[in-house]
């Protein structure tokens, strides 16, 4: 299952934490100029606060890997980075940071023949990086890499794979900081499509998938857990039942308390749902609908501070040009705020994806079509935490 409302797959963005803010949002800061298209951001922040974004870009003639850093809280930016040089499409990005500050970067590449999963290290904050690893050989495409980082380094990696005939989830971890790799396990064996998977780590040793799945003949969410590293995993868990697709799910935690969110076309037109578990995944709550729009609301990310206020941005084309809105809810996805449109652009703005630094300062990515092609915008917002 696929939402286009644009000519590329729109796919999920890692979810980092967020804050509750009084402060208003910057101007818009557009970090591309690109004769090709600019699509799929991922954003991340490390412990000095800087702020490390990647993207694809077709400009060189296909898609390659691209990254940037801010050093002063996203005023200013380095030169763009290329970091593929490989004879296939190299495609969806994720960046995560490890403890230690080191970058791990993965995405879909085309360069055996078809697409696999690919891997990049930085070990200097971005200024410098590792050649391209390749993570699987499979006899299908592998697809919509997550990434997350545990405990000690620890780095958890999740996709989907159609080798057996329809599209499974699979999951290896590097016990190493990315140098070494587990061999590849299996998560799902489903009648329908198991597909755009998201990885979050809960407390402790607990790691949690989400992900979109046709099994009930129609699009639904399902989840399942570890709650040792990985090692061993329970039984796949289904979150929603309805008339309509449920897709594109994105997750954060906050002392195991997990919040979920979607977006659903049961309305008759897709518009965005939550839930929350305050028991680590093992029940959640009713879904919340969070929009009432004419449009089509999709491609929501969640994060959640550390007074448990949770935040919400999504992409929303009610207005005739596709806008990110924002919302927030103060008491686990049961009641939300009202809604603030952060973008007025001339162009599409879509695919928003979120960081927060030490200093509670969100800081949000996205991509634009106002240039008159795709490039990738940046804005962040300010202000004292309301406690």
């Amino acid at each position: 299952m696929k939402i286009k409302i644009k000519t590329i797959i729109i796919l999920s963005c890692g979810i980092l934490l967020t804050a509750q803010y009084a402060g208003a949002w910057s101007s818009v800061i557009r970090l591309t100029w690109n004769g090709g298209a600019s699509d799929e951001p991922c954003i991340a922040v490390d412990s000095n606060d800087y702020i490390h974004v990647v993207w694809m870009d077709d400009s060189p003639g296909r898609m390659e890997i691209f990254y940037k850093k801010s050093t002063d809280g996203g005023s200013s930016w380095s030169a763009p980075h290329r970091l593929t040089w490989l004879s296939g499409a190299s495609e969806f990005p994720v960046i995560v940071v490890d403890p230690s500050d080191n970058l791990h970067v993965v995405w879909s590449d085309g360069t055996p023949g078809f697409s696999e999963i690919y891997y990049k290290l930085s070990t200097d904050g971005g200024s410098s990086w590792g050649g391209a690893r390749r993570l699987t050989w499979t006899q299908g495409r592998s697809a919509f890499p997550a990434l997350a980082v545990g405990s000690g380094s620890r780095l958890h990696l999740v996709w989907a794979d159609n080798s057996p005939g329809n599209y499974e989830i699979y999951y290896k971890q590097s016990t190493d900081g990315g140098v070494t790799w587990s061999a590849p396990h299996r998560l799902t064996w489903n009648s329908g499509d198991s597909d755009n998977p998201f990885l979050l780590m809960g407390s402790g040793n607990n790691v949690h998938i989400f992900w979109n799945d046709y099994t009930p003949f129609n699009w639904e969410i399902y989840s399942k857990t570890s709650t040792d590293n990985g090692s061993t995993w329970g039984s796949p868990k289904r979150l929603t039942w309805n008339s309509g697709t449920s897709g594109m799910p994105a997750a954060a935690n906050k002392g195991g308390h997990l919040y979920l969110t979607w977006h659903d076309q049961s309305p008759g037109n897709f518009e965005i749902f939550a839930k929350a578990s305050m028991n680590g995944g093992a029940s959640w709550s009713p879904p919340t609908r969070l929009t009432w729009n004419s449009g089509t609301s999709g491609h929501p990310t969640i994060g959640v501070d550390s007074n448990e206020t949770c935040h919400v941005i999504w992409h929303d084309d009610s207005v005739g040009n596709a806008e990110l809105n924002y919302k927030k809810s103060y008491d686990n996805t049961v009641t939300w705020s009202s809604l603030t449109r952060i973008t007025w652009n001339s162009g599409a703005s879509l695919v928003p994806c979120l960081a927060i630094d030490s200093a509670n300062n969100i800081h949000v990515v996205w991509t634009d079509f106002t240039p008159g092609n795709w490039e990738i915008f940046y804005k962040w917002q300010t202000g004292t935490i309301i406690k």
